[in-house]
């Protein structure tokens, strides 16, 4: 075994361990492998390691590397920053967007998703914090745009994304999921069927998970650091 399949083989078993320590079901963790900057031979040893569900942040390196993994049956997720010139390039390679924030963006996506391709999986981009250097919308935001989704036929609204602080300590983690946790749970109330928490990264799972995610985008924990 290589260290690529060992590394994503101690991912899994953390999920496992963290999810039995706060009695959760493991199989309720969907593990999405954030492959920005990665070449494509590693995402096809992930792949064939077991590994479906992939992130990416560029979309030009993404678009690089779809067509030579097209052999593949690979899922793939865009978690970067949407701009208006680059929405219709989204909608057709990719099967979920965790990075929703503007309505204008949702109804390019919409417009632009092609007629043979199943709607767009999507999640609203919430930013919990305040942040300049982060993106997403703030709560007050949510009812707003959500309201104004529901008349776009070719998205899907899954559910929720949010980043706590990268200096946040555990607590402060925790904090930020529960509020995420919490915001799904009123809109479900109120008759949504949100059944996506997207939240929780190589430092941050074992809190995300503790509250309630079921989405966890794990890169350098798989792919080794950066260089």
């Amino acid at each position: 075994m290589g260290k690529l399949q060992q590394r994503l083989s101690q991912v899994q078993a953390q999920i496992r361990s963290f999810a039995l320590s706060c009695d959760r079901d493991p199989t309720g963790i969907r593990l999405i492998a954030v492959s920005k900057t990665r070449p494509a031979s590693d995402v096809r040893q992930a792949f064939e390691a077991g590994q479906s569900a992939f992130a990416e942040n560029y979309l030009q390196d993404a678009l690089q590397k779809i067509p030579v993994l097209q052999d593949c049956d690979i899922e793939w997720h865009f978690i970067g920053r949407i701009q208006s010139n680059k929405t219709r390039a989204i909608a057709e390679n990719f099967s979920w967007v965790h990075t929703l924030a503007s309505l204008k963006h949702a109804r390019r996506l919409d417009e632009q998703r092609p007629a043979a391709l199943p709607p767009l999986n999507i999640c609203i981009q919430l930013n919990l914090t305040g942040e300049q250097s982060k993106g997403g919308i703030a709560a007050a935001a949510l009812p707003s745009l959500l309201e104004k989704l529901a008349g776009l036929p070719h998205l899907h609204l899954r559910g929720l994304m949010t980043m706590p602080p990268a200096t946040a300590s555990a607590a402060q983690q925790r904090q930020v999921f529960a509020q995420l946790r919490r915001l799904r749970d009123d809109l479900n109330r109120q008759g949504y069927a949100l059944d996506t928490l997207s939240m929780g990264m190589s430092g941050d799972m074992q809190a995300a998970i503790c509250e309630g995610a079921t989405m966890v985008r794990i890169g350098t924990a798989i792919f080794g650091p950066r260089t």
